[in-house]
C-alpha cells in the first residue's frame, strides 16, 4: 500500500516591497514543497519587481494571487518567464495532485481609492464559482468574519465565506488585514489562515 506523501506549505502575504522579508522566504524555502503568496507584492501599484525579481530563485513551485496593490496583468508581467511560478486570478492549477484556486484583489471594494485593484462582491462571487471542492484556496481577502478583524469591524468577504463553505477547501490563505497576520481560524473543517509576510511553514491538512 502507497503512503500519502504530507505536503509542506510556505505560505506568505502583504510583502510591500519589503526585499528583506523575499530574501528570508527564499532562504526558507527548502523546508517546503510548495510556497503560497497571497498577494501585495507592492504599494499603491508601484515597486513590484523589488520582490518578484528576489522571489524568481525559488524553484519550487509557487502559486500567487494579486493584492490589491498591484492587479494581476501587472503581477503577470513581473513574472514571465519564471517557470515555477503560477499565477492565479479565477483560475485553478494542480499540483501534486492538489487543486490550488487563486482569487485576488480587495474584496469588498476598498476605501483607497482609484490605485486599489479591487472587486465587487458580486465579481468576486462569479469569479468564485470555479472553485474546485477539497483543495487550497488563496485569496489576497480573507473571508468576511473570520481573521479579518480591524478597527472593531470585520471587513473580509462574503463571497469568499460562501465560496468556502460550497467547497470546503482543506485550506485558505489568505492577507489583506495587517492586524490578523499570523492568525488562523476555521470555517467548519476548513482552515483560514492570515499568513503575513514573515511566512508559515504548515503542512496540507488532510
Amino acid at each position: 500500500m502507497l503512503r500519502c506523501v504530507t505536503m509542506k506549505l510556505l505560505v506568505f502575504s502583504d510583502l510591500h516591497r519589503d526585499q528583506d522579508a523575499a530574501r528570508s522566504l527564499v532562504e526558507r524555502s527548502a523546508e517546503a514543497d510548495i510556497l503560497i503568496g497571497a498577494g501585495d507584492f507592492a504599494v499603491m501599484r508601484h515597486g513590484i519587481d523589488d520582490v518578484i525579481e528576489i522571489l524568481r530563485e525559488l524553484d519550487k513551485p509557487t502559486v500567487l494571487v494579486p493584492g490589491n496593490g498591484e492587479s494581476d496583468a501587472e503581477l503577470r508581467e513581473a513574472c514571465a518567464g519564471w517557470a515555477s511560478a503560477h499565477v492565479l486570478h479565477g483560475e485553478v492549477a494542480t499540483l501534486e495532485g492538489v487543486p490550488f484556486y487563486g482569487i485576488g484583489g480587495g474584496i469588498p471594494v476598498t476605501p483607497f481609492g482609484e490605485w486599489s485593484f479591487d472587486l465587487t462582491e458580486d465579481e468576486a462571487d462569479a469569479m468564485l464559482a470555479g472553485c474546485p471542492e477539497d483543495g487550497v484556496l488563496v485569496s489576497h481577502s480573507p473571508p468576511h468574519g473570520y481573521v479579518d478583524e480591524a478597527g472593531g469591524s470585520h471587513l473580509g468577504s462574503y463571497a469568499v465565506l460562501d465560496a468556502i463553505e460550497r467547497a470546503s477547501p482543506r485550506l485558505v490563505v489568505c492577507g489583506h488585514i495587517h492586524g490578523c497576520w499570523g492568525k488562523q481560524s476555521t470555517v467548519g473543517r476548513t482552515l483560514v489562515l492570515n499568513a503575513g509576510p514573515g511566512g508559515q511553514l504548515l503542512e496540507l491538512p488532510e
